[in-house]
């Protein structure tokens, strides 16, 4: 295993940079990978931008990305479910505590979730990362590391066509046809629509 763990990190809106960061050892509970493959969310280009989205301000040095897969080279002493050559994909949303949120099944909406690459929390666009094991996900060997970077961006459609209420017959407008609207357009033709409009922009800045 290499020791250096070569990380993409944002210092300031604007002001990206590589950097060699101490490869870090994994928790009781943690599991510790080589990052294979990493998205560039529009969150990750909105903190280069922009510093900050909404509430959610750099104010440190973040490592960005959050749509990732990787392999596990270490895991924790209380890791049981995974060991060193599993492939998986990241859900990059754990709980950090067991708030009424998490007991409702909705921990993604605890205000103290962690969260890759959103302040004041690192993310996975790096060599070396560790995480939660169980938030960590095998993959089949049918799926690439490319395809399990992009479980999570699938998520977001899942959810979208789900809270929309998209079922066999469905008529379905996406506005934005970017990865998460085209992800989206295939969930909703997966879940039965009939129709499935997608709106984009022919000028783009």
């Amino acid at each position: 295993m290499a020791q250096e763990n070569l990380s993409v990190v944002l210092h300031a809106k604007g002001d990206l940079r590589l950097e060699t960061r101490p490869v870090p050892e994994p928790g009781p509970n943690e599991v510790l990978l080589q990052m294979h493959s990493v998205g560039i969310c529009g969150s990750d280009v909105h903190y280069w931008q922009n510093g900050r989205i909404g509430d959610f301000v750099l104010k440190k040095p973040m490592v960005l990305g959050h749509e990732a897969a990787g392999r596990v080279v270490k895991v924790g002493s209380a890791v049981t479910h995974l060991k060193p050559g599993d492939r998986v994909a990241i859900e990059p949303g754990v709980p950090r505590e067991m708030d009424e949120f998490f007991k409702g099944g909705q921990y993604n909406l605890s205000p103290t979730i962690f969260f890759c690459a959103t302040p004041p929390d690192d993310g996975n666009l790096c060599r070396y990362y560790t995480h939660s094991a169980n938030f960590c996900y095998k993959l089949p060997d049918n799926v690439t590391f490319e395809e399990g970077a992009l479980i999570e961006p699938l998520s977001v459609g899942i959810h979208a066509c789900r809270r929309a209420g998209v079922t066999l017959g469905s008529t379905v407008l996406i506005c934005g046809a970017g990865p998460i609207g085209l992800v989206s357009l295939l969930v909703a033709k997966a879940m039965g629509a009939s129709k499935v409009i997608i709106t984009g922009n022919n000028n783009p800045k």
